[in-house]
């Protein structure tokens, strides 16, 4: 679990006219005023990602989920070299098996301190040393998308040519891939798993801290996990078209077997999880009536939900707002998983990923509402997550239910999905 840690202020404001949730008529496109307040947001944003690479000032190392979220930014203030090294990182850290990892520090930063939560280590990287939050199945899938988002904003095709080690970054990208479907598939379902945590999170319920797999871990089937797969899988094939006859079925089954066996069509919304042997709450604990906001935006951005159920399932985040009292859509779930069912203590109702609200998440449904043709809904839903980067001078990790900031105060995801969002609307406005 990630150290919170408060710090750095950012000025940012969006304004945004006349917007209406039930709007009839998303034709009737609404702008955002280029004044003052507007430019700021994306300067500060800008000035935010030219500081480091690092999730933000709780963290020191480079984590592969977060530089997924702001690396198109990272393209447009920091030198190319340095976002290619970044990337070069994980591939030079990356497992036999084709794993990869979550983050990398140096090894100079270690000195003195215990270092056993680094142990992945290889002599292509001398210098770093890396861990692996194994509860997750989504580095790989990270991995992936960044090195495409990279690809697109600079053009840099020839990244894809270097060789690591013996393996170029194409056989590196087809590896990490292939570990899923070797480590974490499961056939029954055609799905892949990973341990019972809270939507997109990285905290199991069965220990203190929670990030490790071992043998009381729960296995289990969600939709982040696999919606961020798909996803790759599309980056995958875009960037190498000859890859598509040996990816393009398993990209097609993943997508019919996640609608099957997690999509409850009678509620319209995502089960929670799928479990392979057994759940870790009680038997009379009914987790379907959680809806996880962060692993549907994924899905949305995965092509999994027509038009339709895309404006259903936003009418339904809003409606978790309203009924918890939280101040945007960024809700993580709701209603909360009880008090006491993570033994991770931070883990309580409306705390860090048990219902905490996170701009990281609710940024990627506003740049799925505008890609999808809800420009109203998503200026209306994105101006809490402004307002309050404005109130608490600063891009914060996480915000309480009464809308207070936890965590980092420099949390670079955020501003690289905030960033995202705003260009998107920029782009749609014209």
């Amino acid at each position: 679990m990630k150290n919170f840690i408060l710090t750095l202020g950012v000025a940012v404001f969006l304004s945004a006219c006349n917007s209406n949730t039930n709007s009839k008529n998303q034709d009737q496109q609404q702008t955002i005023p280029t004044d003052s307040n507007y430019l700021k947001v994306k300067e500060m944003a800008k000035e935010i990602v030219k500081t480091g690479f690092n999730a933000g000032d709780g963290y020191q190392e480079v984590w592969i989920r977060d530089y997924n979220t702001f690396i198109t930014l990272a393209t447009e203030v920091q030198p190319q070299e340095q976002i290619k090294k970044n990337l070069l990182a994980f591939f030079e850290l990356q497992g036999d098996d084709g794993n990869i990892a979550d983050g990398f520090v140096t090894k100079e930063s270690l000195k003195g301190k215990s270092s056993d939560y680094y142990s992945i280590t290889s002599t292509l990287a001398p210098a770093l040393a890396a861990h692996k939050n194994t509860v997750e199945t989504d580095q790989e899938s990270s991995l992936i998308q960044a090195v495409y988002k990279y690809i697109q904003a600079t053009q840099d095709t020839d990244f894809l040519n270097l060789k690591v080690g013996n393996l170029s970054i194409e056989q590196r990208m087809d590896m990490a891939m292939q570990f899923l479907m070797e480590h974490r598939f499961d056939k029954s379902h055609g799905l892949l798993w990973g341990a019972t945590t809270v939507d997109w999170g990285d905290v199991q319920p069965e220990h203190d801290w929670g990030v490790h797999l071992d043998s009381s871990s729960h296995l289990a089937i969600d939709i982040y996990d696999n919606a961020m797969f798909l996803i790759a899988l599309d980056n995958l094939m875009e960037l190498f078209p000859s890859k598509k006859s040996n990816w393009q079925s398993i990209r097609n089954d993943i997508a019919t077997n996640t609608m099957k066996h997690l999509w409850d069509e009678n509620n319209q919304k995502f089960i929670p999880h799928i479990y392979l042997k057994g759940s870790p709450f009680p038997t009379d604990f009914d987790e379907n009536k959680i809806y996880f906001h962060g692993g549907t935006a994924i899905a949305i951005e995965a092509n999994l939900l027509s038009k339709e159920q895309i404006k259903t399932s936003l009418n339904k985040m809003i409606s978790n707002v309203k009924e918890s009292g939280a101040a945007t859509i960024g809700l993580t779930v709701y209603p909360t998983y009880p008090e006491g069912y993570f033994k991770n203590k931070g883990m309580y109702p409306y705390g860090y990923q048990n219902g905490g609200d996170w701009t990281w998440f609710g940024g990627r449904m506003i740049q799925q509402l505008v890609k999808n043709g809800f420009r109203n809904d998503a200026i209306e839903q994105l101006k809490p997550m402004v307002d309050r980067v404005v109130k608490n001078n600063g891009f914060y990790e996480w915000y309480t239910k009464d809308n207070k900031p936890e965590g980092s105060g420099t949390f670079r995801g955020e501003a690289g999905v905030l960033y995202d969002a705003i260009l998107l609307l920029e782009k749609t406005g014209n």
